[in-house]
């Protein structure tokens, strides 16, 4: 079928005889879409500070599960800061050559990404997590805080319809929605950029379902959703900007038969 030939490795030959716009010298779009100049951030648990997610590796992977419905119990502004920076924080800090921001051409992260390009903007619709109100957020991972992005009451009316009877998305104390800005990997990769694209979602989805569990949470990846809609909630044009993946992320209830 037509729609395999994206995930395949034949269009690599092709790749090294492109003019792409980082052969030509075009600069690089920015690591981190910028915010408005009076937006409202909100400070996160540092890293250095954690005290959650102490769960060993090995039994993260044994009991990971899709969880589809969730205890009515907020996330506190730790765990958040958490499930924010084990999925898309940065890994290192710098300026010089090989660090973070070199060039400001790439970041390391906490999940891998091709070319360290990391096209993913993270928002989070919070439905309850202490210390914030009800409402849309990003995620500005080069500062390690939440930007206020709309209140809920903006949105309440196409957050009922789009969200329908999906009890995962209800029941949730926060939905992770990730946009992606293709032209990041565009950039360095032209015609490469949708499989890349594809891979780097699923590193970072499952980082969550990993940290989602070390702080006795859970997730469930959705890709299914009204995209004109969703877009439409975190208030981007659909061309340049546009989901790609959507998490309810809530505390765990008992393990069903159906859980997968």
């Amino acid at each position: 079928m037509k729609y395999r030939e994206f995930l395949k490795a034949d269009l690599w030959e092709e790749w090294e005889r492109l003019e792409t716009d980082q052969r030509k010298q075009v600069p690089p779009p920015p690591l981190q879409k910028p915010y408005p100049e009076d937006a409202a951030l909100i400070d996160l648990v540092a890293p250095a500070d954690f005290t959650v997610g102490q769960m060993p590796l090995i039994e993260a992977i044994r009991h990971r599960r899709s969880l589809r419905q969730f205890t009515a119990d907020p996330l506190t502004l730790e765990e958040l800061s958490f499930l924010l920076w084990a999925t898309q924080g940065m890994s290192k800090t710098g300026t010089g050559p090989g660090d973070v921001l070199w060039k400001g051409v790439a970041t390391l992260r906490t999940v891998p990404s091709g070319g360290a390009r990391h096209p993913f903007e993270t928002y989070l619709l919070v439905n309850r997590a202490e210390g914030l109100e009800r409402g849309v957020y990003r995620y500005l991972p080069l500062l390690h805080k939440l930007c206020f992005w709309r209140a809920y009451a903006e949105i309440a009316e196409m957050v009922e319809e789009t969200w329908g009877s999906r009890g995962s998305l209800w029941e949730s104390a926060v939905v992770f929605i990730w946009t992606v800005i293709p032209y990041r990997t565009e950039w360095r990769y032209s015609v490469l950029s949708p499989k890349i694209i594809a891979l780097d979602a699923g590193h970072l989805c499952q980082n969550l379902y990993l940290a989602s569990e070390a702080i006795g949470a859970g997730t469930c990846a959705i890709a299914a959703y009204d995209q004109k809609r969703v877009d439409e909630i975190v208030n981007v044009d659909g061309e340049e900007e546009f989901v790609v993946y959507l998490a309810p992320v809530g505390k765990r209830v008992r393990l069903t038969n159906t859980e997968i």
